[in-house]
């Protein structure tokens, strides 16, 4: 009986209940969808690891990063080792690039074929590309070898024989790794007396796909819980309006006998099932909202890092579970404190009108105090912590310490502007908003937060395309960039091309392990090209002549703050060598260690490295009649000829998929805190009437109160856009130099856009206005009647 007594508020403000439900299910919602998207991406690198057993096979590989000759393959087998050739590479069939594996079914181990995909089932020599459903479907139509459908392989990977792998690929008889049989026979040979220079590496159980997108998935929840947090405004809101509406209702419980504790259990028992209710309807809009941010999110994941996720969405009993937890949890820490007041208060306690209020004005002291100590260690922690850990924790301290100094800052103004008030209205005012600021200093700190996030993120991605298209426009110096197939192709284009163009720059490279990670070397050419447009973050005077003379590397950023090397100091190759660092170059988009060196170093040190690249310096508007002519001279594709414009394009594309994510978290958090601060509006507007009915009985109208609360709300949102400037650069600031920096190995400069702040401001506004729109659309048009009514009771 008591509980329905309890419940019998819901269905007298069916408004409040939908307000409470509505925020706890967005804030959930944002939430498990942005942990489905981690959930499916995590499934797929797991999948990737397993791969022909790669988590649970050791494998041999070149020390120097290179190829393994198949000379080296026989001599092991025959040495006893029973391993099993692999080879590795990137294939185009018409537009869509495929990661191609090639396998050798005869010698594969029995656990990569455990874990080879179900259908899979060649053998030697078959000239079949093993693909998923939704790969065959993407390169239906297109010409280029045989394909046929196979359960499980991962997308974007084909699956091969390896000799077709190595026809397709352009590659002799050589191979990328060997894979290891988990049982080797007794008495073989050491690896090192039978081929010197191959290396046995460890299985890979935790996956590099795994580590490299950590720190991805790590943003990625950061901005999920700060939608949730947001979310939760709006409940804590709506949760302390009901327990304020609900003060009287307590006091005759309580009065009638009804016991502390019973009560404290039903108000539990009553939180728990609306929980229930709302995380369930938010796992439903979770799913919806991961299922339309996913393909974007796996076009970064490829974009950035190579990995290739699936594009549709896995019911994951985890997730669904976590997002039931996380709403019951939430709803509780909202509720927290509203249940503590009633456990201590007195009995005839809620019964008094401003108990909560001078509750309330009490606690702005412990606000006060909260957002110094959040603030103070936030600025610990930024001088002495390192690590992507501690630079998230420093924004949370921002963020914390900025919403709980909000209502301190906002009553202190509204104080100094009370002081100056001229006018009897102007006094009332000042005043009447002071009193109302506790019932909407948490809607308005979820508009500050929302604001804050939209400017420090708009920043940074606008500081991040600023730099990057100028970043680009540098690199990309030469008018054209050719692939061939092979050397002697390669051989022959440039003797073709070198009577028709100002240069012909090669650009060779070769995979190697840099530190124990996946790295890149790279040899260029000594031309003027690289001296005038290379951008250097820092260098040894004489650089290009050292570098051109193999005296010394340059190192990219990411490997030079990752490794805290500096210039002079060795870096550590493969083979021995260890060339001193000469400069630091910015290679914003790439995660991985990058070394670039002379092209007769290079060539001394890896002989085997491919020679296939080269970038084509001719006048702008002879490239693209010069790329037809080469493609027509020697048949090419068209994916081997690119022009600079087409480079740039793509990279520009990827760049803003990769921020398509972050962009619709913000817009959904913006919307949700104006959910609050329209919550927060319309709950207090039935309670505020005491206040109101004296000032219109003494001559104001119905319609100047009205303006004024209109006023009052846009008046508010200013003040929390003028909090949230300082909040929003000052998160910019820490996701650019300390952030980035750990995440993605570079630091972006930050520039300004005071144009963006405008608008945000006129999305704050609107914001306020339309949340202020019905409760002032209902002031101005109440009855008489009703107000002449407050009179007529003990209010």
């Amino acid at each position: 009986m008591v509980l329905g007594v309890l419940l019998a508020h819901w269905r007298r403000h069916p408004f409040q209940l939908a307000m409470l439900i509505l925020g706890l299910a967005l804030a959930t919602a944002l939430w498990s969808g942005v942990q489905a998207i981690n959930a499916e991406a995590r499934a797929s690198y797991d999948r990737a690891a397993a791969e022909l057993g790669g988590d649970r096979l050791a494998r041999i590989v070149a020390e120097d990063g290179g190829m393994i000759a198949e000379a080296e393959y026989v001599a092991l087998r025959r040495a006893g080792w029973l391993v099993s050739p692999l080879i590795e590479g990137d294939i185009r069939i018409g537009a869509v690039r495929l990661r191609l594996l090639g396998v050798e079914p005869v010698t594969l181990p029995g656990q990569a074929r455990q874990g080879m995909a179900d259908g899979v089932g060649f053998a030697a020599g078959v000239r079949v590309l093993y693909v998923s459903a939704a790969t065959y479907e993407r390169l239906r139509g297109m010409a280029g070898p045989e394909r046929a459908v196979a359960e499980g392989v991962p997308p974007g990977t084909a699956l091969a024989d390896v000799g077709q792998a190595q026809r397709l690929l352009g590659q002799g008889a050589v191979f990328s790794r060997l894979l290891v049989a988990a049982e080797q026979p007794l008495g073989q040979r050491p690896l090192a007396d039978v081929v010197p220079g191959l290396v046995l590496q460890a299985p890979d159980g935790a996956g590099d796909l795994a580590r490299l997108t950590d720190s991805f998935h790590l943003n990625l929840t950061a901005f999920g819980f700060l939608a949730f947090a947001v979310g939760l405004f709006i409940v804590q809101s709506a949760i302390g309006l009901a327990f304020e509406q609900r003060r009287g209702m307590f006091r005759t419980l309580r009065a009638l006998g009804v016991p502390l504790a019973e009560m404290m259990a039903l108000l539990l028992a009553e939180l728990l099932l609306l929980a229930l209710l709302a995380g369930l309807i938010g796992i439903g809009l979770g799913w919806l909202v991961a299922s339309a941010l996913l393909p974007d999110v796996a076009a970064t994941l490829r974009g950035l890092y190579g990995a290739d996720v699936a594009g549709s969405l896995s019911l994951r009993p985890g997730w669904w579970a976590a997002g039931v937890g996380i709403a019951v949890a939430g709803t509780m820490a909202a509720a927290a404190l509203h249940l503590w007041q009633v456990w201590r208060l007195p009995l005839l306690a809620p019964a008094q009108p401003q108990a909560w209020a001078r509750g309330a004005r009490q606690v702005l002291w412990a606000l006060g105090l909260a957002a110094a100590g959040f603030l103070g260690v936030a600025a610990g922690i930024l001088l002495f912590g390192s690590g992507l850990v501690a630079g998230f924790l420093v924004l949370a301290g921002l963020f914390l310490g900025a919403a709980s100094g909000l209502p301190v800052v906002m009553a202190g103004l509204l104080a100094l502007a009370g002081r100056r008030a001229r006018g009897a209205v102007a006094a009332w005012f000042w005043a009447d908003t002071r009193v109302q600021l506790p019932g909407l200093s948490l809607a308005l700190a979820a508009l500050m937060l929302a604001l804050a996030t939209n400017l420090g993120v708009g920043t940074m991605v606008e500081s991040f395309r600023l730099t990057f298209v100028g970043w680009l426009d540098q690199r990309l110096a030469s008018e054209l960039y050719v692939a061939a197939r092979d050397e002697a192709e390669a051989e022959a284009m440039r003797a073709w091309l070198l009577p028709q163009v100002d240069a012909v720059l090669p650009i060779w490279d070769l995979p190697i392990d840099l530190y124990g990670a996946p790295g890149s070397l790279y040899a260029v050419a000594d031309h003027a090209t690289y001296r005038d447009n290379w951008p250097l973050l820092a260098a040894e005077t004489g650089v290009w002549d050292m570098v051109a003379a193999g005296q010394g590397v340059l190192i990219n950023e990411q490997l030079f703050y990752r490794q805290g090397l500096e210039l002079g100091a060795p870096v550590q190759l493969p083979g021995g060598w260890a060339p001193r660092v000469l400069g630091v170059y910015s290679d914003y988009g790439n995660m991985s260690g990058q070394v670039i060196v002379g092209l007769i170093a290079l060539a001394a040190h890896y002989p085997d490295v491919s020679k296939l690249r080269f970038g084509i310096r001719v006048a702008p508007e002879r490239a693209a009649a010069l790329a037809e002519a080469l493609q027509a001279q020697f048949d090419l594709p068209g994916t081997a000829v690119i022009d600079q414009a087409g480079i740039k394009a793509l990279s520009l594309q990827v760049f803003e998929r990769t921020f398509t994510v972050t962009a619709a978290l913000n817009v959904l958090t913006l919307a949700v805190a104006g959910l609050a601060m329209f919550a927060s509006l319309t709950a207090l507007a039935g309670m505020r009437l005491p206040q109101v009915a004296p000032v219109w009985a003494m001559g104001l109208t119905r319609a100047a109160l009205a303006r004024l609360e209109f006023l009052r709300a846009l008046m508010l949102a200013g003040l929390a856009m003028l909090v949230a400037l300082p909040v929003g650069l000052g998160l910019a600031w820490v996701l650019l130099a300390v952030v980035n920096v750990e995440a993605f190995g570079w630091r972006l400069p930050l520039h300004l856009f005071p144009l963006d702040w405008l608008r945000l401001a006129g999305l704050g506004f609107l914001a306020a206005g339309l949340a202020a729109a019905v409760p002032v659309r209902r002031l101005a048009r109440i009855s008489p009647a009703a107000l002449l009514a407050v009179f007529a009771h003990e209010r």
